[in-house]
């Protein structure tokens, strides 16, 4: 069962070949055999009172197309009665008194939550090495990273362990863990899915996503979690298509863009050789191949890098050991307690950031550093409208290499150019995707899609018309 997709798993359930009993604790028995690390909490008892309600639904007629599917949730979600970490020790006793709105609508489909999935702490990574709960695991290599912050989602999915999984991406985190992993990972447009109950990291650029074996899968997911929020002062108030209606468009004539940018020093040999087959392959279909240039997208690192910190620092800064959240034990006075609430509370990169953000927001360094990275980012959301009036899609790389060893980048900075080629979409607040291309390495490689905004249904129907014609989303790793 745990080889199906979600789209044949609804299939199976209408059919009757399984119940969603059978189906959770088919899952739950996988997850508890794991040794990824990819979970934080797994909630059992929670699951199967859901899929036995979910059963109750669909036996009575009374069941939504994903009543009673299994799904792994990061731990970014408020899950109400559920603890919520954020992958850090400062909110390790966390219990989220209400529901995200993502974690609602999932709970209105009368889907079964399996558990909370690892992170980065606070989302604040790109390897899933700085969770408090230590490290995920690649399936593929359990001595490589999964890449992050959703890692974990990732992991589950590509081994497995759940169906899909949600993720959240601010600066890649959806995608470059599912180029890393082996699967399909969407980040819609800004302000397409409510980011009311998912703890923030940078306001202006995080967004949640479905992580899933197929494009259909994520267009099946993305119906049930899109929608606008009156929670969410910056959910678009607009129509939510079906995106599973867009699925079999043909890709003749599709204008494809390839920034030569994204095809520079910096990218491994064999990441580009996939890639281009790749390319070749959508050739082979219809679609257009044309050179196309970001200029500003070598810009995006340091801008992300000063944007992302600054809000860090703002929405970081209610984790101050009085209202709630790790608090040190028997500080002197309210200064000891914020000082050693924060510092044994967060982790080394979580403080590294906080520092960045409040240096360069403070006074003297505001116009120098956070408003000059604010003027780039609209350089770099220009280079886009441009490129889209000569193209449909942009595609490239997601990350510059495969998979890298745990522990085997100490340095911040070269962590930090992991996600040079995804940085830009956050930025001009696109969609963006991975979809399996191949292997490097018996590792494999993901090809971005780059849409223009509100653009979804064309990046799913161009990943899964490539689906239907190859079959790297179908791989999986040894044992799963």
């Amino acid at each position: 069962m745990h080889n199906l997709t979600v789209a044949e798993l609804i299939k199976g359930l209408k059919n009757k070949d399984f119940s969603s009993l059978e189906l959770t604790q088919h899952y739950l028995n996988r997850i508890n055999n794991s040794e990824l690390n990819a979970f934080i909490s797994i909630t059992e008892d929670e699951a199967l009172s859901q899929a036995k309600d979910a059963d109750k639904k669909i036996t009575q007629g009374d069941s939504s197309i994903l009543t009673g599917i299994p799904y792994a949730h990061k731990d970014i979600f408020c899950t109400k009665g559920v603890k919520t970490s954020a992958g850090s020790k400062m909110l390790d006793s966390f219990i989220s008194p209400y529901d995200a709105t993502v974690t609602k609508r999932l709970n209105n489909e009368n889907m079964v939550m399996l558990g909370k999935t690892n992170m980065d702490e606070f989302a604040m990574g790109s390897s899933n090495e700085n969770s408090y709960f230590g490290p995920v695991k690649n399936p593929w290599d359990v001595s490589k990273v999964p890449g992050g912050s959703s890692g974990g989602s990732a992991a589950a999915v590509a081994a497995r362990l759940s169906p899909f999984a949600t993720g959240t991406d601010t600066g890649g985190s959806i995608r470059q863990p599912a180029s890393l992993c082996g699967i399909t990972g969407l980040k819609p447009t800004y302000g397409r899915i409510s980011r009311y109950g998912m703890i923030a990291y940078a306001s202006s650029l995080d967004q949640a996503g479905p992580m899933t074996q197929t494009a259909e899968d994520a267009a099946i997911i993305l119906n049930a979690m899109a929608g606008f929020d009156k929670h969410d002062s910056t959910s678009a108030n607009k129509a939510v298509p079906d995106y599973t209606q867009c699925l079999k468009d043909s890709v003749n004539g599709l204008k494809i863009g390839l920034p030569k940018e994204y095809f520079s020093e910096g990218l491994e040999s064999g990441v580009e050789k996939i890639l281009m087959q790749s390319i070749k392959e959508y050739e082979s279909m219809g679609a257009e191949i044309k050179e196309v240039s970001l200029p500003s997208s070598i810009h995006a690192l340091p801008a992300y890098y000063i944007v992302a910190p600054c809000e860090c620092s703002s929405n970081l800064s209610r984790f101050d050991g009085v209202r709630y959240g790790y608090r040190c034990e028997d500080p002197k006075d309210l200064n000891d307690l914020y000082l050693r609430s924060r510092s044994e509370g967060f982790g080394e990169e979580v403080k590294r950031r906080i520092m960045i953000g409040a240096y360069a927001l403070s006074a003297g360094y505001y116009d120098a550093f956070y408003l000059k990275a604010q003027k780039v980012r609209q350089l770099i959301s220009e280079d886009f409208k441009k490129v889209f009036k000569e193209v449909d899609l942009i595609m490239g790389p997601v990350s510059p290499t495969v998979a890298f060893k745990l522990g085997s980048v100490k340095d911040p900075v070269s962590m930090y150019l992991a996600d040079i080629y995804t940085l830009s979409v956050n930025l001009a607040g696109l969609p963006g995707m991975s979809i399996p291309a191949g292997f490097s390495g018996n590792l494999p490689v993901g090809l971005q899609l780059i849409g223009n905004h509100w653009s979804e249904e064309l990046l799913l129907n161009a990943a899964h018309q490539f689906q239907m014609r190859t079959d790297w989303h179908k791989h999986s790793p040894a044992g799963s």
